[in-house]
């Protein structure tokens, strides 16, 4: 685990055009929300928009929910006063889109140091295939980002590439992407699923994302969030498994040996690991689940 590790199964995206939207916010079963000033709001809104957000922030209210804040691009109109108004007034991370290179990276930096907010965390949106291509470079550019976001809208958009079940033209950007955050010991999310009446194709694609190895799901409505949820949290059996595999292993190094039978299935090591991931994820989630 590292010092930015949270529980982030559902990250909801949440436009700040409206304030009803912050409001209700405060009460949804969420892990992190993305506070959004980016592309659900229009040019003439940003303002109202960046307005909304900051207020929402200060006035607090949200539990143990992650507040991240996606600012504008810094190349545009908006994208340095969304940067100064947000950095040091309680958001936990700083979600800048379109993140191409480590020269990206090392500018959304600057900016929060800029602002006064030297220590505070990043998060990076990979949306593009120059971002695809260059996702190593941006995973190791900094300790300082907590996630690397997905993109995969403007991504699929930018491959002309066809969103399918299977999700087949995307995956091998999925799956690079995820080897670099791994690499560097990032968490990493998957891109948002804009199909909003078919929750079994949701479901599937929160399934797909898991077991390629992602950390959770992003979203953008309130009804994908108990899905995200329950397919990212670790289950009793698996839980119950993860802690024979401690045990087994405890037993035969006291055994001097070095690998152990669970169930049928030789583990080592790197299964303990694993393990004690789990457990410690899971640990965590109720914790952020109690008063």
């Amino acid at each position: 685990m590292t010092k930015h590790y949270r529980p982030r199964r559902s990250m909801l995206y949440v436009p700040c055009n409206k304030v009803r939207y912050l409001e209700k916010a405060r009460e949804l079963p969420v892990d992190s929300l993305i506070l959004d000033l980016e592309d659900p709001v229009l040019p003439e809104m940003k303002d109202v928009a960046r307005s909304n957000a900051v207020e929402a922030i200060r006035q607090g209210g949200f539990g143990h929910r992650e507040l991240v804040v996606r600012v504008n691009k810094l190349d545009t109109p908006w994208g340095e006063d969304d940067v100064r108004a947000v950095a040091n007034i309680g958001a936990n991370a700083i979600l800048f889109p379109r993140i191409e290179s480590k020269q990206d990276v090392q500018a959304a930096l600057a900016a929060l140091d800029s602002a006064g907010a030297v220590d505070m965390p990043i998060m990076v949106l990979i949306e593009s295939p120059l971002g695809v291509l260059h996702a190593e470079e941006i995973a190791g550019a900094s300790e300082r980002i907590a996630c690397i976001v997905m993109g995969t809208t403007d991504l699929t958009n930018s491959l002309h590439a066809h969103a399918t079940p299977e999700r087949l033209p995307m995956l091998h950007s999925l799956s690079h992407c995820v080897l670099a955050a791994r690499a560097f010991k990032r968490s990493i999310v998957d891109g948002i699923h804009t199909e909003l009446k078919d929750a079994h194709a949701f479901e599937y694609a929160c399934r797909m994302a898991r077991d390629l190895g992602f950390d959770g799901k992003s979203l953008i409505h309130p009804y994908q969030i108990s899905y995200a949820n329950d397919v990212f949290t670790p289950k009793k059996a698996n839980l119950d498994i993860a802690r024979r595999v401690i045990a087994a292993m405890d037993d035969a190094k006291t055994a001097g040996c070095g690998v152990a039978v669970v169930d049928g299935r030789l583990v080592e090591n790197l299964h303990v690991e694993t393990a004690k991931r789990m457990l410690a994820t899971h640990e965590l989630i109720e914790k952020a689940g109690k008063p």
